[in-house]
């Protein structure tokens, strides 16, 4: 079984990001488990300051982000890039260095707007903050335009295409994390 944490960089409560999650989640096969992680308004603004002793929030997004074996996050765009509680917890789980969380973690980006773009600039400034941190980057993309208009009410991606689109999302994604598993150390290895 491979488990794939959801993020949504989105706090709004209809989030189109946080429905993409839903619809990964139930598009996922019997050895994927998609799960969402929802507590991203709980996370203080980033303070170098506390970084080897953060808030319990942070401790509890660093956890969930070790435990899980791939990272799908959804992204919304705003103002042409990425919203600043989602950047704000990147670098929480970035510090320190020495307990990156996010590094050679395999991570999707995926996002959702109402524009006809669908949260494809915003995708492309998460990708570049998770490069810096060394996660191991899936290049799978799926952006979803007039995201208002693309999904049923109980979560699914109405287009053929979108839903190909987040089941090779999520093939990529396992096998990324199959691969980095198969990569690790062994408790042999580490002397």
């Amino acid at each position: 079984m491979i488990d794939i944490l959801g993020m949504s960089g989105s706090l709004r409560a209809a989030s189109c990001n946080t429905a993409l999650l839903h619809a990964a989640s139930d598009l996922a096969t019997p050895k994927q488990r998609v799960s969402r992680w929802s507590d991203l308004a709980a996370v203080p603004p980033f303070n170098e300051d506390h970084e080897h002793e953060p808030d319990a929030a942070v401790v509890a997004l660093r956890r969930a982000v070790q435990r899980c074996d791939a990272l799908l996050i959804a992204t919304p765009e705003y103002n042409t890039t990425l919203p600043g509680q989602l950047k704000n917890a990147l670098d929480w789980l970035s510090r320190p260095d020495d307990d990156n969380a996010l590094s050679s973690k395999p991570v999707s980006v995926i996002g959702a707007s109402q524009s006809p773009y669908g949260a494809q600039w915003s995708q492309q400034a998460v990708r570049q903050v998770l490069s810096a941190c060394g996660a191991e980057l899936v290049d799978a993309a799926l952006h979803v335009p007039h995201c208002d208009t693309a999904f049923t009410a109980d979560y699914q991606l109405r287009g053929d295409a979108q839903r190909r689109a987040l089941v090779d999302t999520l093939t990529d994604l396992t096998n990324a994390a199959r691969s980095a598993a198969s990569n690790a150390p062994s408790s042999a290895d580490v002397s």
